[in-house]
């Protein structure tokens, strides 16, 4: 018990740290979140290039010899029926996150749309498993705590890629980690001594999303003159339409996913 203690107010610590961080790049002002701010030509600050792109060759490297395989044979093996119920069961699981968090940036309407999809699947989807929801008007919409931190005023803070979990900024980092401490898988599988489901969860998670971005990936790889900096360029235009809401439509208008609460090209580097 005590070591949970410990372990929770150290997450904590960090969170109130990154927000106190966060909160100073954000000292001089309020951003406006418009087309200028949040539109296609938002750029975030990268004042950590050079170790940034050192992380991205980690994190290609890793993707090339480990996950790409891995995901590639998923894809194979796993008929797309079953992958789909992968999918709808995994986004199932965070639908109390998404609510909570449209209720935090004072979206009640789609907040009740979000709790009526998670009951409608949860019960005539066998748990997830089948998304009734949507075919009844019910349409899925992610919502994470760095979309709430934009909505409350914060600024991006700067560019971020973090190892294995990729692109992110100040201000998502602090998001991912409060999305992580309330997500109520990890909660209740701590809180029963069965840490693996939370684990299990998350690597079949990432596995299933990374496998729909095998061809999006490798032609991205091939084809940019500075894979880097189409990578910013994505993440940073994909983040803008959620804190929008709107939708990003063009070839990169791609599914989302979490190792650890991190997205496909939002939080995805390799």
């Amino acid at each position: 018990m005590l070591k949970k203690s410990i372990k929770i107010f150290a997450q904590l610590a960090l969170v109130m740290s990154l927000t106190y961080g966060l909160s100073a790049c954000s000292s001089k002002g309020k951003p406006d979140v418009s087309t200028q701010q949040y539109g296609q030509t938002h750029v975030i600050p990268d004042p950590l290039e050079g170790l940034n792109r050192a992380i991205l060759k980690f994190n290609t490297g890793v993707d090339i010899i480990l996950i790409e395989p891995v995901t590639g044979a998923y894809r194979y093996i796993v008929p797309e029926v079953a992958r789909n119920s992968v999918q709808n069961f995994m986004r199932n699981l965070r639908s109390p996150l998404y609510v909570a968090n449209n209720l935090l940036q004072g979206d009640v309407g789609d907040a009740g749309v979000g709790a009526a999809r998670f009951v409608v699947n949860t019960t005539f989807g066998i748990g997830g498993l089948f998304d009734v929801a949507e075919k009844h008007g019910l349409g899925f919409e992610q919502e994470d705590f760095g979309q709430t931190l934009a909505a409350w005023g914060m600024g991006d803070g700067f560019y971020i890629v973090w190892p294995i979990l990729g692109p992110s900024s100040l201000r998502d980092s602090v998001g991912m980690a409060v999305d992580n401490l309330a997500d109520p898988v990890r909660i209740i599988a701590f809180n029963e001594d069965e840490e693996w489901i939370y684990y299990t969860r998350n690597i079949v998670e990432g596995i299933d999303t990374r496998s729909r971005l095998l061809d999006t990936i490798r032609d991205t790889r091939k084809n940019s003159l500075d894979y880097y900096s189409s990578l910013k360029s994505i993440y940073e235009q994909r983040r803008s339409a959620l804190i929008r809401d709107s939708v990003y439509t063009n070839n990169y208008d791609i599914p989302t996913y979490n190792y650890d609460e991190y997205e496909a090209y939002d939080n995805y580097d390799n």
